[in-house]
């Protein structure tokens, strides 16, 4: 093992033992020095609260919230006692320099406010041990340096934005980990089990989460972020053990947004981080990976917010444990990754500090640009959907990112139509707008713009996210600025009779499956109508649900209730008798029996797919779900179990016949499987009855190669990464044609936007329904490899296969995605509660 010698700032150097206040060092207060073990996350927070209880005049803590296993949320205010008295008028004026507080105008000469951001991976364990350190040495009155920072920055430091995770594995690490840790990379303390963590309680990667909010985690600290809006946010990692440390200038592809001023102080703090680690003999790498596109990030979402975001990225992660051998004979240890992740988090402060005067004022640019001249191409954006389930679901999106909006009236605007790709001239009344002339402009231009601009094709995450899309609303994009009026939002008029012999309650929207989830699991009896019909004049769309007062009599109450929480729209109806299509009674009129729901889990599924499922679930439709271990699944765990929902991942018990033939007895038996991403390919293979899309080149096999092709094999090595994208799908956007007659696509219109990220597409099946296709070639927004495009075209993508008495649901792509694709998620309630019915 190689010795690492440091060579530390001079002027970090510190006494340990003068002080006239109480306030301890991490080594003091913990008993052992950092890096020697890891710190659970509840003594991080003991940290933290002795420092606000010693240096009362230069921090505060808040807990900014909860995390779903009851772990505490904080944010540690650090300030020079001169600064500290004036915190909350620092806060309001850097709102008036964004625009986003009007009482005056905003005062340039100020503190620049930098946040810095540890452990958002809860697996990624170094940085929370540093933000106890970084905390020590702000406060520390013989730290010269720090002293002079603080006259002009104010520090905003969430320890740990991911307690779940972290304690998950730090306490799986201190059970597994001997006397003496073990560098050997075959010890089990560097083999985490699933599912890691990296993620939260419901799986979910809290980095990808910053703009779309599902995640409690995330809510409370977008609200604190928002409020506050930092000059320089830092996102603290980790990444293979092998890896230099990475630290800015970040790789293209850069948003078209990005400015020259962020990219350029990206590269002047970069070179003062250069700067200490080639006096340490550090190594490090810039420009390349960690790209600025995706606008959820720890990174991004602070660009587009007018601040210099920037991602560190440290050697470590689950495989680090507190020692790893490198392939290069070294021994990396907890200690040198906190040293090095130190190192940057104290570089940065001091460039914001010296840079504090041009922070300030390029800051304020940003933003009277965004006000003054809006952002982009499109000066206005104009949603001319009228479904109220989803305009509300959108509004909450854009008031937890400080985005405004009003209404728009207009007779004939002309726009670029999202759902056809053309312009056309559209009349709008009373529809949500949103101007580019407004503080959040940059935000709202990369989470609008219809096709986003690729400076390069080699991207760290999905590459389309347009909202009409994702939220599955009809929209336009217009060129012109349309001033707007107040919103108001439609209100539902309900009609519920006392006397009434049943009601109807429309049914297009997710807001209207969790209503639907909630009086099926109230077991009130529900049904629903196979076709359109008519009731006293007015039409009523398939898909509407009927609950009759005949057998619900005892549940009238839990009706109503569940009617008031959802906003569901209501009529009553006086007898069974329709006036056009089929009477209650008739068998295209479907009771939905209360489904067992279960998922599989654990090792061989992905975790981030399974953790979407359980999530929609518990938190959103509210509706139980039994996980069961993929690796325990048989028939008599299935015995009681009506669906069985397979998440992305791969399954084992695929490749054993018994097993595979003891499930499919099951679905016969009248079961139901909804299968999805490469569960979906995996049941293709076992030969069930739908079949994968083969390319045309598969079609047309052939050994002879003409002289023009002849030399398509010929490669250059250091174009390897590019040529290897030609069968690359980061993440784009298909339009799909549904087919809104089958119950799977019931609340939908005959078009449906799918997040591709694989090539995976069906035949046609004969013998089952086609519910969602790609006809020719309709990908309408992001990246896709050249020979991969040439494949995804003429196949289905979302399909249903009858078998025996049971039924399949087949999602080549994943309908809920990260929880933030939000029209996904009626058709999957959908395969829960209405196919098979």
């Amino acid at each position: 093992m190689k010795k690492i010698f440091f060579i530390f700032f001079t002027f970090l150097i510190s006494s340990y033992t003068s002080f006239s206040q109480s306030l301890k060092s991490p080594d003091d207060f913990l008993g052992y020095s950092l890096g020697s073990k890891y710190t659970p996350h509840y003594k991080i927070v003991n940290y933290f609260q002795q420092a606000a209880a010693a240096m009362p005049k230069m921090m505060k803590l808040e807990q900014y919230g909860t995390t779903n296993e009851g772990r505490p949320l904080l944010l540690a205010f650090v300030a020079s006692e001169e600064n500290f008295i004036k915190l909350e008028e620092i806060q309001k004026n850097n709102l008036r320099l964004a625009g986003m507080l009007n009482d005056k105008a905003g005062d340039l000469n100020v503190p620049s406010i930098v946040w810095l951001s540890y452990n958002v991976h809860g697996n990624e364990t170094s940085s929370s041990e540093v933000a106890m350190k970084t905390l020590f040495e702000l406060l520390n009155a013989n730290n010269i340096q720090t002293k002079e920072w603080l006259k002009n920055t104010v520090l905003i430091i969430d320890p740990c934005l991911n307690p779940d995770g972290r304690d998950r594995y730090v306490n799986w690490f201190t059970q597994v980990v001997g006397k003496n840790v073990e560098a050997n990379l075959d010890a089990r303390e560097h083999s985490e089990p699933w599912p890691g963590g990296r993620t939260n309680h419901y799986n979910f990667d809290l980095n990808r989460d910053w703009a779309w909010q599902t995640q409690i985690e995330t809510q409370g600290r977008l609200k604190k972020y928002n409020e506050w809006m930092p000059q320089i946010h830092c996102d603290y990692h980790e990444q293979g053990i092998n890896n230099p440390y990475y630290f800015a200038p970040a790789a293209e592809p850069f948003h078209e947004v990005i400015t020259k001023w962020q990219r350029d102080f990206q590269t002047t703090i970069g070179k003062n981080n250069a700067k200490y680690f080639d006096a340490n003999g550090w190594l490090f790498f810039t420009k390349e990976v960690f790209d600025l596109f995706y606008p959820a990030y720890g990174d991004t979402y602070p660009i587009y917010n007018g601040a210099i975001g920037m991602t560190y990225e440290q050697a470590g992660g689950p495989r680090g444990g507190a020692a790893a051998l490198k392939a290069d004979g070294d021994t990396l240890t907890l200690k040198d990754r906190i040293a090095h992740h130190f190192t940057t988090s104290m570089s940065t402060i001091e460039m914001a500090s010296v840079n504090n005067s041009r922070l300030i004022s390029e800051f304020k640019k940003f933003f009277d640009d965004a006000k003054n001249n809006g952002i982009g191409e499109y000066k206005t954006y104009i949603v001319t959907d009228n479904n109220a389930g989803k305009l509300r679901i959108l509004q909450n999106f854009f008031d937890n990112n400080g985005i405004k909006y009003g209404a728009v009236y207009g007779a004939a605007i002309k726009g670029y139509n999202y759902f056809t790709g053309k312009e056309e001239t559209f009349a709008a009344n009373n529809s949500l707008a949103i101007s580019a002339y407004q503080p959040k402009s940059a935000l709202i231009k990369v989470l609008f713009e219809p096709k986003s601009k690729l400076s390069d094709s080699v991207t760290y995450d999905i590459t389309a996210w347009s909202l009409p899309y994702v939220y599955g609303v009809q929209a336009y994009a217009v060129k012109e600025k349309i001033n707007a009026g107040n919103f108001a939002t439609a209100k539902t008029e309900n009609n519920i009779s006392a006397n009434a012999y049943g009601y109807l309650i429309n049914y297009n929207s997710f807001n209207d499956a969790k209503f639907l989830a909630t009086i099926v699991n109230a077991k009130i009896k529900t049904r629903f109508a196979e076709k359109d019909f008519t009731y006293n004049g007015a039409a009523y769309k398939k898909g509407t649900l009927i609950v009759l007062k005949k057998g619900n009599e005892e549940k009238m109450d839990a009706f109503i209730n569940a009617v008031n929480k959802y906003n569901a729209s209501v009529t009553s109806v006086a007898g069974g008798f329709m006036e056009t299509g089929f009477d209650f009674g008739s068998e295209k009129v479907h009771f939905i029996k209360k489904p067992n729901v279960a998922m599989l889990t654990g090792k061989g599924v992905s975790s981030g797919a399974a953790g979407e499922v359980w999530h929609l679930f518990e938190q959103q439709l509210d509706y139980p779900v039994t996980l069961i271990n993929a690796d325990e699944i048989d028939g008599a765990a299935l015995k009681n179990i009506d669906v069985l929902i397979l998440p992305d991942g791969n399954y084992k018990f695929f490749n054993d016949k018994d097993a595979t033939a003891e499930i499919k007895q099951w679905v016969q038996q009248g079961g139901k499987i909804i299968a999805i991403e490469n569960a979906a390919a995996q049941i293709a293979k076992a030969d069930w009855g739908i079949k994968l899309k083969k390319s045309d080149d598969d079609d047309k096999k052939d050994d002879k190669k003409d002289d023009k092709n002849l030399y398509n094999d010929l490669k250059r090595f250091e174009n390897r990464e590019r040529e290897s994208i030609a069968d690359f799908i980061p993440g784009s956007i298909y339009k799909l044609l549904l087919d809104d007659s089958h119950p799977l696509a019931f609340g939908y219109t005959a078009n449906y936007f799918t997040l591709k990220q694989n090539g995976d597409l069906y035949e046609f099946m004969k013998d089952g329904w086609n519910v969602g296709v790609i006809k020719k070639d309709n990908q309408v927004a992001g990246f896709v490899g050249n020979r991969l495009k040439e494949k995804i075209k003429d196949g289905t993508v979302i399909g249903v296969q009858d078998l025996g008495r049971g039924s399949i649901v087949y999602f080549a792509d994943d309908p809920i995605f990260r929880s933030f694709w939000e029209n996904g998620k009626l058709m999957f309630a959908n395969a829960v509660f209405l196919v098979g019915q």
